[in-house]
């Protein structure tokens, strides 16, 4: 697992990646059906990027994460899926609640991993 510090870089390098280049394309991406479920895949993989950043932020100055690191990063993703057409929006909550439901599912998983690792020695 890397370091919250190189994490958070790396997060932050893919957060302005997927954003500069959605932006190059949303012409493209407004341009059929599919490209605008595209862009709304798109957006939901900044909000992952995001809060990603975010939570690595606060780990790394000692602030406790919660439910507002998340409504930050899903409304600058909101924010990015309407410069691109009206149906990204509702594409990239739907995504990003997906994406959510799993970060949720595999921080309850390694957390108890760690649990049992620290009550067996």
């Amino acid at each position: 697992m890397a370091a919250p510090g190189s994490s958070m870089l790396y997060s932050f390098l893919l957060f302005v990646t997927t954003l500069s280049l959605q932006e190059m394309y949303r012409g493209k991406l407004a341009s059929s059906e599919l490209f605008t479920i595209l862009g709304g895949f798109t957006s939901s993989l900044i909000f992952l990027t995001l809060l990603t950043f975010i939570g690595n932020y606060q780990e790394t100055n000692g602030i406790k994460s919660g439910w507002g690191s998340v409504i930050l990063a899903e409304a600058v993703a909101l924010v990015a899926a309407s410069t691109v057409h009206r149906v990204c929006i509702t594409t990239c909550l739907l995504f990003s609640v997906g994406l959510l439901y799993e970060i949720n599912k595999l921080s309850v998983m390694m957390a108890s991993k760690g649990d049992s690792k620290a009550k067996r020695y």
